[in-house]
């Protein structure tokens, strides 16, 4: 082991090195010796010895007490050697102790100067243990604080407290070597060795420290910065459910100063009836292992102002665990605006829906109608042309031409009569009121087959289905509009139509083997097939499914719940 610098400069072996000690040492067994001389001689002349016998037995008793003495003095010595040795390994042990301490440790006497100063306190300081020593503690010190910091220390010294920490309410600077600054926290202990004091001082660099502080404490007002520009309300609260934060936006949310809602139940702002309902909530979500969630998904919440007023907010809730003790986190919106929209949004497809259905039903009836008319007058009508084109042919013989021309005539009042039947049965097949919705289907696929070539298969599940108006007339449109679409856009050779009734619904099912195209492609100009088709059906609370794929054909799936008579 290397021999350390001393880190306590004191005189070594005081008290044996001393004058008086060695005089003693000197001059002790000589004196010691005069005293038995002295005492044998009165002994010898109380006793009338002679004086030969005297000398002798002087000599005897002088060697006796010379060898006693000096044992005696042998022994002291080696005692004393023991004791500076232990006091040295002491020293040593305590010694390595100081230097193994993480903090700086200095000591100093009265006058200020350092009589200690361990290895720590060189890394700290930067300076060398003998540079210091010896020195005023005004070296390790800025200059402007010389004189308070020793002022410190005498007023320390007069009072009784044995240790303290020093600077408890700011924190100390120290100067290293190189003149740089650095923060320190300390504490320090005053003990007395005769009649000087000495102050030893432990301190720990703290650069660190504050620097982290400092960074903490930028990091903090960044995310209070954050938290107070956000538009939106962040209330955290702890396991009792009190507010330990509330944003800017939260106290224009709640009309609540931030200084009245830390520290304040979260029941402050929930309506009273929803206060037990929320406590569970929270502590059901606590028990979870989910970090965040939203709140009432199905629901708006309700929240209540200071001011009593309740409104509804849309919120999320997150936890965090931080030493044992669970922290909520709720971040809400004022939706009362968005609730008033939403509503006047549903009154207006409430009205719209009342609107397109009775539309609907009024434009089946014009179209019943005119198809009425069609038949019943302009077809009559043509009949009658008819029967006087026929009469006139039997009345009279006409010349060819005229012949030729009344042929002519008679057939293109056939061709109308025919072109007048089919516009009323497109605009309202009079089989559709007459006879009801299965031969309407019926007729509808047979002449589809006949004007386009397209086979048509129709399959009815149950033949006594029996609708009225507005659902028959919605199931035979769509299946009409089906088939138009399939004649215009499928190049299709086979269609196949089911229409039966399942679960409380009427089902119509169209399928065919055609083109097909992609569901995800635009929709072409001035097309409204399949919006006429999910119009129709949505009106009456029905459901539409279309699926189609380029080359797979095409298949459409209605489906209206039917009403109670028809169940």
């Amino acid at each position: 082991m290397r021999q350390a610098t001393p880190l306590l400069e004191r005189p070594r072996d005081r008290v044996d090195s001393s004058p008086s000690r060695r005089l003693l040492a000197v001059w002790g067994p000589i004196i010691i010796l005069g005293i038995v001389a002295t005492a044998v001689s009165a002994i010898t002349a109380w006793m009338g010895w002679h004086r030969t016998e005297m000398l002798i037995a002087a000599a005897g008793i002088a060697s006796a007490m010379l060898a006693l003495t000096t044992l005696l003095f042998y022994r002291q010595d080696a005692q004393q050697r023991i004791a500076r040795r232990a006091l040295h390994e002491v020293e040593a042990r305590v010694g390595d102790i100081l230097n193994s301490a993480m903090d700086a440790v200095i000591t100093v006497d009265q006058q200020q100067r350092v009589v200690l100063f361990n290895d720590a306190a060189e890394h700290v300081f930067h300076w060398p243990r003998t540079a210091v020593l010896g020195q005023t503690l005004d070296r390790l010190l800025p200059t402007r604080f010389h004189e308070i910091h020793r002022q410190h220390v005498q007023q320390f010294g007069q009072t009784g407290v044995t240790s303290r920490r020093m600077g408890a309410k700011t924190v100390l600077t120290g100067l290293r070597a190189g003149g740089e600054e650095f923060p320190v926290e300390a504490s320090i202990s005053q003990f007395g060795e005769g009649a000087d004091k000495l102050y030893t001082v432990i301190l720990r660099d703290i650069t660190e420290r504050v620097r982290a502080e400092g960074s903490l404490a930028r990091s903090e007002a960044r995310l209070r910065g954050i938290l107070d520009s956000a538009m939106d309300a962040i209330v955290t609260v702890d396991q009792r459910q009190h507010i330990v934060l509330f944003n800017a936006a939260a106290e224009a949310v709640f009309g609540c100063p931030r200084e009245e809602a830390i520290g304040a139940p979260l029941s402050w702002f929930i309506p009273e009836r929803f206060r037990a309902e929320h406590a569970g909530h929270i502590r059901r979500f606590g028990e979870t292992n989910t970090n965040s969630r939203r709140m009432a998904a199905q629901r708006i919440v309700t929240g209540l102002r200071r001011s009593g007023e309740e409104f509804p907010i849309d919120a999320s809730i997150s936890q965090i665990t931080e030493d044992g003790q669970k922290f909520y986190t709720v971040i809400l919106r004022d939706v009362t605006l968005r609730v008033k929209a939403d509503d006047a949004l549903r009154r207006s497809k409430e009205e719209l829906f009342e609107f397109a259905t009775a539309a609907n039903q009024l434009r089946e009836q014009e179209k019943r109608r005119i198809a009425r008319e069609l038949h019943d007058e302009l077809a009559q009508a043509l009949a009658g042309l008819k029967m006087d084109i026929s009469w006139i042919k039997g009345k009279f013989q006409a010349p060819p031409a005229i012949t030729e021309k009344l042929n002519a005539m008679e057939t293109l009042l056939d061709t109308t009569v025919a072109a007048t039947r089919r516009i009323s049965s497109d605009l309202r097949p009079m089989m559709l009121d007459d006879l009801g919705l299965v031969p309407a289907t019926e007729w509808l696929t047979q002449n589809f087959t006949e004007r386009t070539g397209i086979h048509c298969k129709l399959a009815i599940a149950d033949p006594d289905i029996e609708l009225q108006d507005p659902h028959a007339t919605t199931i035979y449109r769509v299946l009409q509009e089906s088939l138009t679409n399939v004649a215009k856009h499928a190049r299709a050779s086979s269609v196949e139509v089911r229409l039966e009734r399942a679960d409380g619904e009427i089902v119509l099912i169209a399928r065919d083997d055609g083109a097909g195209f992609s569901l995800e492609s635009s929709r072409k100009p001035n097309s409204y097939g399949l919006i006429g088709i999910r119009e129709r059906v949505y009106l009456l609370g029905g459901k539409v499914r279309i699926d189609s794929a380029p080359g797979d054909g095409t298949r459409i799936e209605v489906r209206l719940p039917l009403p109670e008579s028809a169940q």
